[in-house]
């Protein structure tokens, strides 16, 4: 068995499945669950006294996402999921007549409906192209206008698994005076992102895909240039100066990015993604990285031998940990379910099957996958 960035033992999933499905649900180390145990034990068993120094440690966790990602931990606020982010700054933005948000029209919803919601306060929304298209910094410099001021990328194509370029988007975004947002669940856990290097002005990303940390958890970051710009759309009891100075209700918010996280915040879920992150950086990140696209690269070039077609499309910058085929005349949602009957998990839609493997995922389970392909094919009664 060839040896992988992210240590095998970790994943106990490796035990029952050979895991392909990172795009859709990541897999929880075993170390995050203990520690996971460990805080449902002391909820139990303890209350308030078991759960608040969970919540003590909250700053800690933003320090750490903030450094997973180059900011800084006054810049971060925990949230429930990646359409959180996005509603933050749809909403908290003081939008003037005549601004319009750019996005790709292959968006996944979480980063769709929170921009396409503005319609109602009459702010243009516009949409670029229909599934295949790629905001190339050529593209971008093309369509935007002195009247955009957000323009809204997912870092990894969620369908197909194209990988934008940020930084040159950015510089594109900023020399017309907008804003770059992006959409990283895609991408966040299988690469690194440096937000500053990079020149983005927010990025959220939801922990339970490739940041292998529970579902229900997410976290937003802002640029601290954009923080004093941006209101709160959706306050809460934790958003103030003093939280606990509970019946002070004129008192100002807090300064920092918490201030968006609102009410209680998922603790559990924060400490699962805080878990991932040192597993992370206990690892070699750009090992996993590489190992990601070495394993995609693999498994691109075995589909192409057995004939299928590839709706990914690959090369130096652009390919990710995503790769989507189907087999002409082969119904994708039949194949899809004859390869999981196998043991291996993927997701399957009418359009085709979308492969995901991760930093432990090895070149002998991608093998054996190329190997199934073909032989449940085979078995399918029907064809298109």
């Amino acid at each position: 068995m060839s040896t992988t960035p992210l240590p095998r033992d970790e994943f106990a999933v490796t035990e029952r499945f050979i895991y392909l499905n990172h795009a859709a649900v990541g897999v929880l180390p075993r170390s995050s669950a203990a520690a996971l145990t460990t805080f449902i034990s002391d909820h139990a068993s303890g209350g308030v006294m078991g759960v608040f120094p969970y919540e003590a440690k909250l700053p800690e966790y933003r320090t750490n996402i903030a450094r997973f990602i180059g900011a800084g931990a006054h810049e971060i606020a925990v949230l429930r999921n990646t359409g959180d982010g996005a509603n933050a700054l749809a909403g908290g933005l003081d939008w003037q007549a005549d601004e319009e948000v750019l996005l790709c029209g292959n968006e996944f919803p979480s980063n769709a409906i929170p921009w396409l919601a503005l319609r109602e306060r009459g702010v243009r929304v516009r949409c670029l192209g229909g599934a295949n298209v790629r905001l190339t910094p050529d593209v971008l410099r093309r369509e935007i206008t002195k009247q955009t001021r957000i323009v809204a990328v997912s870092w990894v194509n969620f369908a197909d698994g194209y990988r934008h370029d940020l930084a040159a988007l950015a510089d594109v975004a900023h020399g017309a005076g907008a804003l770059l947002c992006v959409d990283a669940i895609q991408g966040l856990g299988a690469f690194s992102v440096d937000v500053r290097a990079c020149g983005i002005d927010a990025l959220y990303a939801g922990g339970a895909k490739w940041m292998l940390a529970l579902q229900g958890v997410s976290f937003l970051y802002i640029r601290e240039q954009l923080l004093d710009r941006l209101g709160v759309a959706a306050p809460g009891w934790r958003s103030m100066d003093d939280m606990w100075d509970f019946l002070n209700y004129d008192q100002p918010y807090t300064r920092d990015a918490s201030r968006f996280e609102g009410g209680t915040p998922n603790f559990i879920g924060a400490l699962s993604l805080d878990r991932a992150i040192d597993l992370f950086e206990r690892c070699d990140r750009p090992a996993v990285a590489a190992h990601v696209l070495a394993l995609t690269d693999h498994l691109y070039d075995g589909l192409r031998r057995i004939g299928a077609t590839l709706h990914t499309e690959r090369g130096e910058g652009i390919s990710s940990g995503i790769v989507a085929f189907s087999l002409q005349g082969v119904p994708s949602v039949a194949l899809g379910k004859a390869i999981q009957r196998e043991g291996a998990i993927t997701t399957w839609r009418p359009g085709g099957i979308r492969v995901s493997p991760h930093g432990y995922t090895t070149f002998e389970e991608i093998d054996q996958f190329l190997d199934l392909v073909p032989q449940c094919a085979r078995t399918l009664p029907e064809r298109e």
